[in-house]
C-alpha cells in the first residue's frame, strides 16, 4: 500500500491558511515574507513522487495551479505539469486548462484509499479535505514548511478536538528562512486518551 502526504505551508503557530495572499485574508501572503528560498522549487522534497504518485487538490487550489504552472517552463514547473492530478470538485467539469488533470469520481475518501493500491497520494490545499483525513487518521506523512511567522488567529492544521496521535520525526531541513519537518504515522497508532 502506498501513502497519503499531505503537505503544507504553516506559520510557527500552525496557521496554515491563505499562505500566498490570494485569499484576501487579512494575514494572507506570511510565506512570502522570508525571501523566496522557502518557497521555491521542490520545496517539499517531492524528487520521484512526480514519477510515480498523484497531486489531489481541491478545486480552488486546482484553480489557482491551473493559472500558474501550465505557462511556466523550468524543472520545477514541467514536474507539476506532468503529474496525474485529481482534484475533488463537485461542481467543476472541465479540467483542460491544466493537463493530466481529472475529477476525482464516487466517494473521496474512497478513490483515495483505491488509489493507494497504485501510487501515492500528495493533498495540498483542500483544507476541509485535509482535516477530514486527520479526522479519520487516514495521513502516512506530513511535509510541513514551517515558516517564522506568528499569527495568532486563522485555520490551523491541526484543529482542536482532533484525537492524539504520535507521530515519527523523519527528517528535519533548512529551507531558507523556514523549516521542512517530516513526520510519518507511528508505529505505535494514537495516544490512550488522558
Amino acid at each position: 500500500m502506498h501513502r497519503t502526504i499531505v503537505i503544507v505551508f504553516s506559520t510557527l503557530d500552525g496557521v496554515i491558511l491563505d499562505p500566498d495572499g490570494r485569499g484576501g485574508t487579512p494575514n494572507g501572503g506570511w510565506m512570502f515574507r522570508h525571501g523566496p528560498e522557502a518557497v521555491t522549487g521542490d520545496k517539499f522534497r517531492l524528487g520521484p513522487l512526480f514519477q510515480t504518485g498523484v497531486l489531489l487538490l481541491g478545486r480552488k487550489t486546482w484553480e489557482l495551479f491551473a493559472s500558474i504552472w501550465p505557462s511556466r517552463s523550468d524543472e520545477f514547473s514541467k514536474s507539476m505539469n506532468q503529474i496525474s492530478k485529481l482534484v475533488a470538485s463537485r461542481s467543476q467539469t472541465d479540467f483542460s486548462a491544466w493537463e493530466n488533470s481529472s475529477r476525482i469520481e464516487g466517494e473521496l475518501f474512497e478513490a483515495i484509499e483505491k488509489q493507494k493500491a497504485s501510487s501515492d497520494v500528495i493533498l495540498t490545499g483542500s483544507t476541509s479535505v485535509v482535516h477530514e483525513l486527520i479526522k479519520r487518521d487516514r495521513v502516512d506523512e506530513y511535509r510541513i514548511l514551517v515558516l517564522p511567522t506568528i499569527l495568532g488567529v486563522g485555520t490551523r492544521l491541526f484543529e482542536d478536538g482532533v484525537a492524539p496521535l504520535d507521530l515519527h520525526l523523519v527528517s528535519v531541513e533548512k529551507s531558507g528562512a523556514g523549516a521542512l519537518l517530516r513526520y510519518e504515522r507511528s508505529t505505535a497508532g494514537a495516544l490512550a486518551p488522558v
